[in-house]
């Protein structure tokens, strides 16, 4: 290589390193900031995790202890005072809120408390589907039976977490109203669905017997 080849690389090389560092200079606190927003967000999730977990440890402490009260009403009173930071956080206390205010015959109150987790748009389906089921249950001798008909049908649409359970009622519903072939005709199309367990399909077979019906055969699932 010749002198002059070798002062051209060197020049080459010296040019180079002139518009790295100036590139350093005007750019370099991209760099920083972009590092700072790494460790931070690292840090905020870490903080994020550790407040959640002990927002949970202390709701699941104040269920405990208002469980343990002997008394129903107890029960009732210290759960209604559970503060619950997240929607699933309190749908399941007012779940178990529901149930003490049952025990203590306290009807319209439990109904209020699922009906309150029912209308949450940002719980999961089946807890919503859950707490309007029960509240229905609750309401069997108060709520008019067109009402309860179009509750129940609203839950037995295709693809609810529910549907079959809610077909059992509206098939109730029937029988209570004098239409057995009908009843008796939603119990037979129940007992052949793909989705349906043991215990709910040997319920409708007994009523089906016991409104004077015939069960048809099963139908062979295909595994």
């Amino acid at each position: 290589m010749s002198d002059v080849d070798s002062f051209i690389d060197e020049v080459t090389e010296e040019v180079r390193r002139d518009r790295l560092f100036l590139l350093l200079r005007r750019w370099g606190w991209v760099g920083v900031v972009a590092v700072v927003l790494i460790v931070g967000g690292a840090a905020f999730n870490e903080l994020r995790k550790a407040r959640a977990t002990s927002q949970a440890q202390d709701l699941g402490d104040a269920i405990l202890a208002a469980m343990a009260q002997n008394e129903s009403a107890d029960r009732a009173d210290d759960l209604a005072l559970v503060p619950a930071p997240t929607p699933g956080g309190d749908a399941i206390v007012k779940m178990l809120l529901s149930a003490s205010q049952t025990e203590i015959e306290s009807g319209q109150g439990a109904v209020e408390s699922l009906n309150a987790i029912a209308v949450q748009g940002d719980l999961p389906e089946i807890y919503r589907a859950i707490a309007t089921f029960k509240a229905l249950l609750l309401q069997s001798e108060t709520m008019p039976v067109a009402d309860r008909r179009q509750q129940f049908e609203a839950l037995a649409v295709p693809g609810a977490p529910l549907r079959l359970l809610a077909e059992e009622q509206l098939a109730l519903i029937e029988v209570s109203e004098g239409q057995v072939d009908a009843a008796i005709s939603r119990l037979q199309a129940m007992r052949q669905d793909a989705e349906i367990g043991v215990d709910l399909q040997q319920r409708a077979t007994q009523l089906i017997v016991a409104l004077g019906g015939e069960p048809e055969p099963l139908v062979a699932r295909q595994s």
